[in-house]
């Protein structure tokens, strides 16, 4: 039986030592749906947290729960929602999107918003409180204390991208739906693996297994450095 594993593990290192193109080219896909989605999820979600976060009104506790509860959005359910507003019958369908790496970044679009705007209101929050009087006494608008809130907080965003880069390229429901999974074209590699590992291809499915772990991994690792660096600033 041990046999067995340690003779996956050797193929799945000898694929990645080799310059596999089929892995290489699942991977280079993976990355730019990847860096597409979390930096336009960056780009909304954080206005929308920021604002949220130096907000202060009656209702306020009801629009924080809601952003909090679709935080826990299922990647299945946005997958299904945007197919039915892209395929050939939904009112997005005759842009021709279905099955392509756009639409993929579109749904994880959806998906990472929520929890990058979850983020930045937590971040930007308490930063804000700390100001409030001193901005109020000088007048500033809150679009001008949300930027300042959120220059602030700058450290906690860029771990709050770290951590969309990493919700983006480990994702798997949403994309296999609007992807379709599609060789050369909307491959990724958390879809490959599934993919490879019912196929019985157990050495292809290790070895992007093994690169999507180094990635997350390295994401953690800069982003418990970023947080450690934050600590010493405190």
């Amino acid at each position: 039986m041990w046999s067995n594993v340690t003779a996956a593990f050797e193929k799945a290192f000898a694929l990645m030592g080799e310059g596999n193109t089929l892995l290489n080219e699942i991977v280079a896909t993976t990355l730019e749906m990847s860096l597409q989605s979390s930096l336009y999820a960056m780009l909304i979600g954080v206005p929308i947290g920021a604002l949220v976060g130096v907000m202060r009104f009656p209702g306020r506790k009801a629009i924080v729960l809601i952003l909090r509860t679709m935080m826990g959005l299922p990647a299945v359910a946005v997958g299904i929602f945007v197919y039915l507003l892209f395929s050939g019958t939904g009112p997005f369908g005759g842009l021709g999107l279905m099955y392509s790496v756009e639409l993929m970044v579109i749904a994880q679009v959806i998906l990472i918003t929520p929890v990058v705007a979850g983020f930045t209101e937590t971040a930007v929050s308490p930063a804000y409180d700390a100001m409030r009087e001193s901005a109020a006494g000088i007048g500033l608008g809150k679009a001008r204390v949300a930027l300042l809130a959120a220059n602030e907080s700058k450290y906690q965003l860029v771990a709050t991208y770290l951590f969309a880069f990493a919700r983006s390229v480990a994702e798997v429901g949403a994309v296999q739906i609007v992807g379709g999974n599609i060789l050369h074209k909307t491959r990724v590699m958390t879809t490959a693996i599934a993919l490879n590992y019912n196929m019985g291809q157990f050495s292809l499915a290790l070895a992007l297994g093994i690169i999507l772990m180094l990635i997350v991994l390295g994401l953690n690792v800069v982003a418990a450095v970023l947080q450690a660096g934050l600590k010493k600033r405190q």
